[in-house]
């Protein structure tokens, strides 16, 4: 774990490569895919380099909260690299693997921050649909298990293709000082990840909904 703003966030990476990579995912999930199948469902053209994804990204979210500068996080948020996905884990070159299976291609994370609140995006590009899905759904399952959470595969106030997860209690120890909300969403070859802590579930949920729907209209 990295002492990022939102650290859970970092270590639930590590953890979704850990599995996939023993090969002990369970026999009614789906695995990593091949790295033939992640690409094999073709998506429009997106972005082709990092500063074109992130043109893509939220530069404000609803609630106003300040904008945490990247450099001001360990490691930095902003860009990231496939490598720079990989060196969260223990073994870089495994991790690196297996984010080659999904056909990972960039990603670029932001923060936004006021004392114990909140906000953190997530933006993945993948070569395909397919990859950028089932990246998705085991970045959900394993933050669901690292943050002891239910999944609700179906919300009813986020778009379809999202997964939502909801802690109505703070858990310091997972690097959450109140209650917290998530999403995870696969949007053609792209995935949109954010988290919400806020001072009152309901609150969560709002900033969550909100920044997630405002996330999911700025992509293509």
């Amino acid at each position: 774990m990295t002492d990022r703003a939102l650290p859970g966030a970092v270590a639930a990476l590590v953890l979704l490569v850990s599995p996939l990579c023993a090969g002990c995912a369970s026999a009614d999930e789906p695995s990593a895919p091949s790295a033939a199948t992640a690409s094999s469902t073709s998506s429009p053209a997106g972005p082709s380099s990092a500063a074109e994804l992130e043109q893509l990204l939220l530069d404000q979210v609803p609630s106003g909260l300040p904008l945490v500068p990247d450099d001001e996080l360990d490691p930095p948020a902003g860009e990231k690299t496939i490598d720079d996905v990989a060196r969260y884990g223990d073994d870089a070159a495994e991790q690196r693997a297996v984010l080659e299976d999904y056909g990972y291609l960039r990603g670029w994370e932001r923060f936004w921050r006021s004392g114990d609140r909140l906000t953190s995006v997530f933006l993945d590009q993948f070569e395909g649909t397919e990859g950028a899905g089932s990246y998705a759904d085991d970045l959900a399952r394993n933050d669901a298990e690292y943050y002891g959470g239910e999944l609700d595969r179906r919300p009813a106030d986020l778009p379809e293709g999202c997964v939502a997860m909801t802690r109505d209690d703070p858990a310091p120890a997972r690097g959450l000082a109140g209650p917290a909300a998530f999403a995870w969403c696969a949007s053609g070859a792209f995935t949109v990840s954010v988290a919400a802590v806020a001072g009152s579930p309901a609150d969560a949920r709002a900033e969550l909904v909100a920044v997630t729907a405002a996330q999911l209209d700025r992509l293509p």
